[in-house]
């Protein structure tokens, strides 16, 4: 796969409203559509030290690798990991 430069300039379409006639969207009622509760196990392997942090320098050198065309992919590393992901993944459900 392929990816292209990135392209500050593309925006996407407006969020909201309709396409064919331009007329605002329905404000939808205040509030979550939905919730999601996890036990404290699945909180755990979301962030095992609770602090909701990241690497936020690591992030940005990343970004600036992307806008500058120098981020070099190993596809190698990546397929190896897929792929030992997968094995895991099929060893758990015993097949």
């Amino acid at each position: 796969m392929k990816i292209g430069p990135y392209d500050p300039k593309i925006t996407p379409p407006p969020a909201g409203g309709d396409r064919k006639t331009g007329a605002p969207a329905k404000e939808a009622a205040a509030g979550p559509s939905a919730t999601v509760d996890l036990s404290a196990s699945a909180a755990l392997k979301l962030d095992p030290n609770g602090e909701g942090s990241f690497d936020a320098a690591k992030v940005e050198r990343i970004a600036q690798a992307i806008r500058d065309g120098q981020l070099k992919i190993n596809a190698g590393a990546i397929a190896d990991k897929l792929i030992a992901n997968a094995q895991e993944l099929l060893d758990r459900t015993g097949r």
